[in-house]
This record gives structure tokens, sequence and C-alpha cells, in this order.
């Protein structure tokens, strides 16, 4: 007997649960009205597209379709197939976008299969549980959401009518994922963004293209000095590269024909250029214009640059999906024998950035490797295997919780990609090691070994944080913008209860200043709560309240935002205070 593990069994019920929604769909607003194309399972749940003609269904129906699903599902106790010819499936399935995947499967010279359940008949290749109506708790999914999606996922198609579903093992996982949304939207980065003036999305400007406030420039320089300051002890040198470059660079990397749709044109004169969509090319250049040896290896470059890609205006949010991409990007030049050592370096930098911002529980890595396509890769089969085993070994002597990755490789290359849990336990894929054999191939760089002879050196691509905008949105939402003190675009807030203790007050607060302490000092004439209240509001980690029992005690009472009120010290101990807390990234 066969036995499906958890992650196989969840993706049928999904699957399932996809032929369920079309059928009901089908049984609600007639089959003969409305056209059925495709549904798959995805991460959280389940999807179908339907072209409904002139009916249209919004997120007010699904309540309807749901019930009626529930009341469908006991009916669906055992799914049977059947492989068809062409013209039998053409006759049966009488709509376009049905004839069009069926020509598909047709010219792959695959079989064609029909699956049937609960007296539903569609057009798939498998994947379903056998007896849905006893293996499918009603209670475990759920109708989310009705979205507009073009067939095949081209604009240039039909829009059509997309109902997403979640679906879960258990009604308590579905009840947990639900909170789990709802707490992100709390937490959503656009929302925050907005009320703590950390990033501006302009029409003007445009889309994808956000712009940074003082608060969040604040932030993202905080940041990219953390990792500077992680790197510049282990051999790095800062780098720097132009915005632009001629065509022929990508050519030669291979970017030009593998990226040409994403590429940005700009001309000057009579010249054409490339905004740059990667770093790596450039960085190559640097190498080629030095004359290394052995005793120079490794060579490290660090430069976060920003680089450009076009993103579909559809797929663009806030900070996390833009057009402008700064990444914390780094290149190594090495030696095949030194590849476990600089991967061992990495990888502590990434434990080290990723301890400090609490994402290290649960983290695991992909191995990102080659699929069945090779056409989609640059480089022959021997340097591949040479590179993927590489990283493999690499990953196992820094014990790396690591799983093979199928058809997720770079073209150029393997890579290691780093999944880190937020606070909520959403997971993201952050950090990433990339081993390149091609590019040095592509561009001829080599260095003088032992013997005097040429030796080509591997390359090493590296981003500890992913993308500064992304890697901003993520903690925004990490935080809940509840940024920690080394974060905080204010760090604490300096608040006179009266007028009359304005002048003590801005002592205080010009030596936070002194101490480069980010402070604020609020001597607006509003009375204590509502000044409290907007330091609450924004989020500040501490504010100090002054009023007569300090002024006469030469002290300062101290209150946090996560601690509550922590009493009077001197002014010399809240400097030591805040100064030690801001060192030790707590």
């Amino acid at each position: 007997m066969y036995f499906m593990d958890k992650n196989e069994k969840i993706n049928h019920q999904r699957h399932t649960l996809a032929h369920l929604l079309a059928a009901t769909v089908g049984k609600i607003y007639k089959f003969d009205k409305i056209k059925l194309t495709l549904g798959p399972a995805v991460d959280n749940g389940f999807y179908y597209d339907i072209d409904f003609g002139d009916e249209k269904v919004s997120d007010t129906d699904l309540k309807k379709i749901e019930d009626t699903m529930r009341k469908e599902l006991p009916k669906w106790t055992e799914f049977t197939h059947k492989e068809i010819s062409k013209d039998e499936a053409l006759k049966f399935f009488k709509n376009e976008y049905k004839a069009e995947l069926i020509n598909e499967i047709s010219e792959r010279g695959e079989k064609i299969t029909t699956y049937t359940c609960g007296g539903f008949t569609d057009l798939c290749r498998g994947g379903h549980l056998e007896h849905p109506a006893t293996e499918i708790d009603p209670a475990s999914f759920k109708l989310d959401r009705v979205a507009g999606a073009y067939w095949r996922g081209d604009e240039k198609n039909k829009m059509l009518t997309r109902i997403y579903g979640l679906a879960f093992a258990t009604k308590a996982e579905l009840d947990a994922y639900i909170l789990q949304q709802e707490e992100a939207r709390k937490r959503d980065h656009r929302k925050l963004g907005k009320e703590l003036k950390l990033f501006t999305i302009s029409d003007l400007v445009g889309a994808g293209l956000p712009l940074l406030q003082p608060n969040g420039m604040i932030i993202r320089k905080e940041i990219e000095d953390y990792l500077w300051d992680l790197h510049k002890n282990k051999g790095y040198s800062r780098v720097w590269t132009p915005h632009i470059t001629k065509q022929g660079l990508y050519e030669t990397s291979g970017h030009a024909a593998k990226f040409g749709n994403e590429l940005f044109r700009v001309k000057g004169g009579d010249e054409e250029f490339f905004m740059k969509p990667m770093n790596c090319p450039h960085h190559m250049q640097i190498f080629v214009d030095n004359q290394f040896s052995y005793r120079d290896m490794p060579v490290r470059y660090f430069e976060p640059a920003t680089v450009y890609r076009y993103e579909k205006a559809g797929q663009l949010s806030g900070l996390t999906r833009v057009r402008a991409i700064t990444q914390d990007d780094g290149h190594l030049f090495c030696r095949v024998s030194q590849i476990g050592q600089e991967v061992s370096t990495i990888v502590g930098i990434i434990k080290s950035f990723y301890s400090t911002m609490n994402m290290m529980e649960g983290y695991w890595v992909r191995l990102s490797v080659r699929g069945d396509d090779m056409s989609k890769y640059l480089g022959s089969d021997e340097v591949w295997n040479k590179a993927e085993s590489a990283l493999e070994i690499a990953a196992k002597e820094n014990k790396l919780n690591y799983k093979i990755g199928r058809d997720e490789a770079a073209f150029y290359g393997p890579k290691l990609d780093f999944m880190f849990k937020d606070a909520i336990g959403r997971e993201w894929q952050l950090a990433t090691i990339q081993c390149d054999f091609n590019l040095p191939e592509r561009f001829q760089l080599k260095f003088t070994n032992e013997k005097g002879e040429e030796e080509r050196p591997v390359v090493i691509h590296r981003a500890i944080s992913g993308s500064l905008e992304r890697f901003m949105g993520v903690m925004i939402e990490h935080y809940a913008g509840n940024f920690p003190l080394w974060l905080s675009p204010v760090q604490v807030k300096v608040i006179p209860v009266r007028e009359n203790h304005n002048e003590y007050a801005k002592k205080v607060f010009e030596l936070l200043k002194e101490h480069d302490i980010r402070a604020e000092f609020d001597d607006a004439d509003l009375n204590l709560g509502t000044k409290v209240r907007d330091a609450k509001n924004n989020k500040m980690p501490y504010w100090i309240v002054i009023g007569d029992k300090e002024v006469e005690a030469d002290k300062v009472t101290l209150e946090s935002r996560d601690n509550g009120q922590l009493g009077q010290i001197s002014k010399e101990e809240l400097v030591k205070k805040l100064l030690e807390e801001i060192k030790q990234k707590k």
C-alpha cells in the first residue's frame, strides 16, 4: 500500500478542493454559462480561474459558494480517472481555455487524462485524495477572496475571476493561519511605513521606486553600517560601480540574453546603455584590472549598490517588491580549495546578523541546484557538478539544516538560500550564497599560481540581507514598527511636564545628542498625557518625563515602551544605559 507523507497529502487535499470549488461554482452559476479553466494547489490552499462571462462575482458571494461546497463534499466518495484521446477531450470540454491546454498536452506527447468525483469531471493529470468525503474535515477549508487574473498570467489575455481558498489538515491549523493573517494586516509595512513616516510612494516618481523619509533612512543606514561592521575585519574591501553600463558587459556575462525583458535601457546622445540589473559583472571588471597571485587570494569586494529591474506593475508592493533594488552585495574571488572556508565565514556573518534580528529560530537552508531543462543554465555539466558538490560539502561542514531545491539555481550557478521566520511565523528567503564557475570563464578571470601558471578563480556571490528595501519591509513587519533601540529613528523622547521644566529638559536633550543618541525634545504646549501618547503611537523605545521632582533631584524619570516605568535615574546612568543597549544591539 502507498502512503503519502504529510506535505503530499495536504497538496492532494488542496487540489481536491480546487475540483470541488469548480464543481460547486458550475452547479450554482450553471456550467453552460461559465467557462472553467484551471485550478492548482498553492502554499496555503487552492484557487480556480473562471470566466464568468457577464456575471459579476465578488467576496460577498463566497459564503454561498463555501456553504454549498460543504453540502456537496459528502457526495465526493471516490475519484476515478480515465485516459482519453485529444478528439474526445476537445469534444467533452467545449471552451477555448481547456482546448488550449489539451492541444499543448497533445503536442508534448503526454497522455490526456480526466478525473471524476461527485459527478464532476475535469481535465487533470492527478494528485487528489482518493476518498475526499472521509478524508477532508469540512471545517478545515475556507474561501478567502476573489481577485482578477489574466489567463495564463499574460496581461494580453482576457481577465478571469480567480477564487482563492484556504485549506489545512485541521480546523486548528486553518484558524492559526487566519489569526496569523489578521496579525499580518496589522503589521503591514505599507500601513506602518505611512504612519511612522518611513517611506513614500509617489505617482510622479513612479511605481516600485520608493522614497525613504528621514526616519526610514536612519533605519536603512543603521542596517547598512551593521552589515559593514560584520565584514570590515574579514578581509573585505569596499568598491563602487556606476548605475549604467554598455550593452557589451551584459552580453559577455549572459544577463542580456537571460534578463532581456527585465532590463531598463537608457540613451545618451548616440550611445545606448543599460541600467545595471546586477553588480557582479562590474565587480568582474574591477578584478580583471589587477594582477593577482595566489598570495592575494581570496579577493573580497563589498558594495551596497542599487540595481534596476523591470517588475510588472501588478507585482509591485511597498518595499518588498520594487524596481530599484539595493543589494548588500559581495563578491569573493577564491581558489576551489578556499570555498569551504569562505562559505564558513559568510555563514558566520549570516548567523550573527540574524541572531541580532531575532530570526534564527527555525531557520533552514535550500541548496538550490539545476533542474532538468539544461537550456536555462550557463556552463558545462562538469562545471555545474563541481559547483554543486562544493556547496553541498560546505553545507555539511557548517552543519546547516539544508534541503535540496531542484530547478531553483541561478542561471550561472547553484546557491544556498537561507529561509528565516519572522515574529508571526511567516517564512522569508533572505540571505544567499552562490557558487559560480561560469562568470570567471566568460570574463577570462585569472591569477598566477605557485607554479607561475595562470589559474581560474571561483566567484562566490553573497548577500546577507538580500536587498535593503525588501529587508526593511520584512523588519517593519517583524517588529510591528516596535524597533529595538539601535534601529529606532527616535530612540528617546524628552518630555517636560510644564513650560518651567523646559530649561532642565533641554539640558538633558543636549546631553543625549552629545552622545549621538537620537533624541526628540517635545516642548509643545500640550498636556503630559498627549505627549506620552504621541511617544507610544510613534513606537519610541523610551521617553523621559521631567517635572518638579526630577528638576529638584537633578534626575530623570525613564519610561519604556516594552517594560513600563523604570523609575528615576541620574543623567549619567541614563546615558550609560542607553549607550550600552545600543552597542549590544539588544
